[in-house]
Parts: structure tokens; C-alpha cells; sequence
């Protein structure tokens, strides 16, 4: 509890306030994430309150609020409604299996400092993805913020089937105008910027309409919270059950840290300070643990939650712990009062959650600069929205391995020519006046050589060399963006060079860095690329190899790697 050290005295009115405002938010939001990922609404206040708690003595972040999140429920549902009736006790226990199978996971990549895996989600493909998440959440919910009994095999399928019943009129109109209702109660106080969540104000009035109204026996609802704490199911769940879980697990604790990476980062870097990576996974991991032990399920950052503490003025952790204390309190002191809450009501904060997690902005600015880009996202929430949620996670992770794989296989190339009282070489293609240095031809390849792109810079070469149409000795790569060399490139580099020697053309690298240098002499032969292969810099080659008087240049003699 690294917070707790010098802690203000001032601080502590500001904490209390933004504790009992966030509570207001927590409890809602809570049971309609629960909703959504087929549990009772219950189990969503367990696993709002440990999770608070835990990572308030463990975290790194001095104001971050963890708890249900609206992109993990329909990845939670996925995977564990295949074996388990929604609401059912087996499936409460299997989702708190699943979040501690995912605590674990993330405990381990903390040992083995496994963050940086959250890299393997480009930008664009995390807009879609997310994206994607957020129609699918919707989708889910919609039927219940209709009140209408409709069914779908997709999210596609659930929507068509909504608005068809809706359409032919048989929907709950109570229901209806509830979820509707509750929907612009959120939304209202979201536009109109109050500092008081409108979750709050929907929950509210739609209860008291239900109660006051005696609407109960019309519409569908919570119903009233047991006052006693549920543990793990150990009896509803085997071993058996532990491996259908793990590849969901890992796919959910991959998207999981890096919404708390991201959340967590924007934070440290908004006080000027730096957090963890490694000991951010480990808190979210034991968060995660201690969930899925004391009848919760798997929880992350929450991106719309921590803004709410911040604006109400919240300053570090004991924020979280005053409003998971509050949320306690609610459920011993007041459990009867969910007992008139509608489920379209949740509908709508789940709709309304889900609806903030897609980045318009975002999305809008990535269309303009990228359009292969922008294709990657539409591709990644075609994905998700047909194939599944965690089918999902693996092509949004394949079409980022297969961008970067796009990338580097056709990477930016050009070459380099003088310019008149400008030091350095510089692009011909950006700088037509440029010229060329007589005798030589000057390269650059601004990506690693691997088995992808290997026949891709030999063809640029042999292309600068059969377009010279000047007389050439040298081609000089100037090589500092190729930061790495594999075998099958290497065999590539190999024919290129007999080809451009078989032309009267020398093959040699300057500014390649030491260790791919070395490399390049391990794998190949020092007769073949000596140390007169190798110039520290594009300048020093260019002087050493530049005929002089129509004559040729000799290769100076150095070791040349940086």
C-alpha cells in the first residue's frame, strides 16, 4: 500500500467524497455486467468489492479502480456458457475457475515479465476489436431492453431477431419503456456533463416506478441480494473442467492487462511518474485470484469508472476502499432494494457502457490517415461480430502479426544521392535534385532482413543496378534500419551477391549494427563479407569507395561495425 506512505491529511475529505460518489456507480454497473455475462447480478458486487481491495494494498497505480468490465462479459459468457446454464450456481463457479485461471496466467508473466505481449494488439486492430466487443455486448442486451423474447446464434442474428419482435409487436411495452427510458436517464446527465453518474438516477427511478407503480408482476427483476458471501464452488467444478478454460483464460487476461496497461500508463503520466508493467500484472492477477476464490468472476481497469473517481475528486487508493466498503454495507444493510430493480434497466447501463468503449474519434482519425489500416479494424470487428468473441481475440492478434508482417515485408526503400551544402545522403525520390555519387550507388532498406522480405531487397538492388545505366562499382546499403538477419534472408543476400560480382558490382554495408554484423559473419563467411565489406558510416564508404580521376576507388580496410 505504497500510497498509504505520506499520506496527506488533506487528501482524506477529497477520498471519502469520491468513494461515495463512485459507489454509485460501482453498484449498477456492477450487477449489469454480471447481467451480461450470464451470472446473477450478485456476483458482479463481489467482484466489484475484493478486487478494489486487493489492488488497493497491491497495485501500483495510486487511482485506478478495478472491478467487472463491459469488454470482459461477453468473453466470460463465451466461455463459460457452453457448459453451464446462465444464472446457474455451476456457472457462477466456472466463471470464478476462470478468473483465477486467468489470475494465474497473469501472475506468471509477471515472474517471467511477459508484458510486453500486450503489444501484439496494434492500435487499429484494438479499435475493431473493441468495437466489435461493444455490438456484441449490445446485441446481448438489446432483447432485454426491449422486452422482447428473441434469440440469435450471432450478434447479427440477436439484433435482426429483436427489432423483428419488436416490429410485430410483441414486445413487453412496460419493459420497453423502462430500458428506454432508463437509457436517456444515463445518457441525459452524460451530455449535460453532471458530475453525478446517471446510472444512478436511472436505477433510482426505475425502481421507485416499479415499486410505486406495482409493476413487479409485469416486468423482469433483480430481485433482492443474499446477505451471505459466496466462495468458490468446489463441489461444481472438477479438473476436468480446468482445460476448456485455459486458452479462454489466456485470451481474456491478454485483453484484461492491456486495458490496465494502457488505464494505468495514461495515469502514472498524467502525475508524472511511472508504473510497473510487471508489478501492474501481478496485481491484476491476485485481483483476479481472490475474485474468482470469494464468488466473483475475472475484472480489469475499469476506463469508465477511474474518470469518475478522478473528477469527483478522488486522489489515491483509499478512494477504492471507502466505495468497496460502501458497496458492503449496501448489500448487508439494504439487500431488499434490488428487489423492484427491472433488468432493462441494467440492459441500458450495460448498452450505455458498451457504447463508450467505442473510440468514434478514434476511429474517424485512423480512417483519414490509413485506409489499409482502417480495413485491418473493419476486418477485426467482422471477426468478432461473426466468428466470436474469443475466436475474436485470435484473428484481431493474427491480423496484427500479419501487419507487421505487410510492413516489414515491403518496407520503405530508397535511394540516396548528394545534396549541394546539405551534409548526409538523402532520398532521390523525396529530393529530385539530388545527385548521385559517379561510380556508386547508395541504398537504404528500412527494415530488418527476414525469410519475408529477403527476395524483396535483393530485387531492389538488382533493380537500382540494371536502371543505373552509368558505369558502377559499389553498391553501398546504408544500413542502420536493418536491425536484424535470418538464414533464408542470408541465402538471399548470398545470391545477390555472386549476382552483383558477376556484374563487376561489390556488395557493401555501412552503418550495420554490431551484433547483426556479427551475425552476418556467423552465418556466412569472412572471405565472402571481409572487413573491407563493413564502413561505419555512409560518408566514410562513400570516400573510400568514390573513383577518383575515372579511376576506382580501393576499399579502405576497417572493421566498420557500430
Amino acid at each position: 500500500m505504497t500510497w498509504l506512505r505520506g499520506y496527506a491529511a488533506s487528501s482524506l475529505r477529497h477520498d471519502l467524497v469520491a468513494g461515495s460518489v463512485l459507489v454509485c456507480l460501482l453498484i449498477p454497473a456492477g450487477m449489469a455486467y454480471a447481467q451480461a455475462a450470464g451470472l446473477p447480478p450478485v456476483t458482479g458486487l463481489y467482484a466489484t468489492v475484493v478486487p478494489l481491495l486487493v489492488y488497493a494494498a497491491l497495485g501500483p497505480s495510486r487511482l485506478l479502480v478495478l472491478g467487472p468490465d463491459s469488454a470482459l462479459a461477453p468473453l466470460i459468457a463465451a466461455a463459460v456458457l457452453p457448459f453451464a446454464a446462465a444464472g446457474s450456481p455451476r456457472a457462477v463457479a466456472l466463471s470464478g475457475l476462470l478468473a483465477i485461471i486467468i489470475g494465474a496466467a497473469l501472475l506468471l508473466g509477471a515472474v517471467l515479465r511477459l508484458g510486453v505481449l500486450t503489444g501484439l494488439l496494434s492500435g487499429p486492430i484494438r479499435l475493431g476489436y473493441l468495437a466489435g466487443i461493444a455490438f456484441t455486448v449490445a446485441a446481448g442486451q438489446l432483447s432485454i431492453l426491449l422486452g422482447a423474447s428473441a434469440h440469435g446464434h450471432s450478434p447479427w442474428e440477436e439484433v435482426a431477431s429483436a427489432l423483428t419482435v419488436t416490429a410485430q409487436g410483441g414486445t413487453n411495452l412496460v419493459a420497453m419503456a423502462l430500458g428506454v427510458g432508463s437509457l436517456l436517464l444515463i445518457w441525459v446527465p452524460r451530455l449535460l456533463k453532471w458530475p453525478v453518474p446517471g446510472a444512478l438516477f436511472a436505477v433510482v427511478a426505475s425502481a421507485l416506478a416499479v415499486w410505486v407503480l406495482g409493476l413487479g408482476g409485469r416486468v423482469s427483476a433483480v430481485g433482492a441480494l443474499p446477505r451471505v458471501v459466496s466462495v468458490l464452488g468446489i463441489g461444481l467444478v472438477s479438473p476436468a473442467d480446468v482445460a476448456p478454460l485455459v486458452g479462454p483464460a489466456i485470451g481474456i487476461a491478454l485483453i484484461a492487462f492491456a486495458d490496465t496497461g494502457v488505464l494505468s500508463r495514461s495515469l502514472a503520466a498524467r502525475e508524472g511518474r511511472s508504473v510497473s508493467g510487471s508489478r501492474e500484472m501481478a496485481a491484476l492477477g491476485a485481483a483476479n485470484v481472490a475474485s474468482g476464490l470469494l464468488g466473483g468472476f475475472p475484472v480489469s481497469a475499469s476506463s469508465s469508472r477511474t474518470p469518475v473517481a478522478i473528477e469527483s475528486g478522488g486522489r489515491t487508493q483509499l478512494t477504492a476502499v471507502v466505495a468497496a466498503i460502501l458497496v458492503v454495507v449496501f448489500v448487508l444493510a439494504a439487500p431488499g432494494a434490488t428487489a423492484f430493480l427491472p433488468t432493462a434497466t441494467l440492459a441500458a447501463v450495460v448498452i450505455s457502457a458498451a457504447a463508450s468503449i467505442v473510440d468514434l474519434r478514434s476511429i474517424i482519425r485512423l480512417w483519414r490517415m490509413s485506409r489499409v489500416e482502417s480495413l485491418l479494424a473493419v476486418a477485426a470487428f467482422i471477426g468478432v461480430t461473426t466468428i466470436g468473441v474469443l475466436q475474436g481475440i485470435i484473428v484481431a492478434v493474427s491480423l496484427s502479426l500479419l501487419d507487421f508482417v505487410r510492413r516489414a515485408w515491403g518496407p520503405y526503400r530508397a535511394e540516396l544521392g548528394d545534396l549541394p551544402d546539405v551534409p548526409g545522403h538523402h532520398d532521390i525520390s523525396r529530393h529530385p535534385e539530388a545527385e548521385r555519387v559517379p561510380g556508386l550507388i547508395l541504398a537504404r532498406f528500412d527494415a530488418p532482413l527476414f525469410f519475408a522480405n529477403g527476395a524483396v531487397f535483393s530485387a531492389f538492388i538488382r533493380g537500382l543496378v540494371e536502371e543505373a545505366n552509368r558505369p558502377v562499382t559499389h553498391v553501398i546499403v546504408a544500413a542502420e534500419p536493418i536491425t536484424g538477419i535470418d538464414t533464408t534472408a542470408l541465402d538471399e543476400l548470398v545470391v545477390l551477391d555472386d549476382w552483383l560480382a558477376a556484374h563487376g558490382v561489390q556488395l557493401v554495408f555501412a552503418e550495420l549494427k554490431g551484433p547483426v554484423k556479427d551475425r552476418l559473419l556467423r552465418f556466412s563467411s569472412r572471405s565472402r563479407f571481409g572487413p573491407d565489406h563493413f564502413y561505419p558510416t555512409v560518408s566514410a564508404a562513400v570516400r573510400a569507395l568514390r573513383p577518383a580521376d575515372g579511376e576506382q576507388g580501393r576499399p579502405a580496410a576497417n572493421d566498420g561495425g557500430l
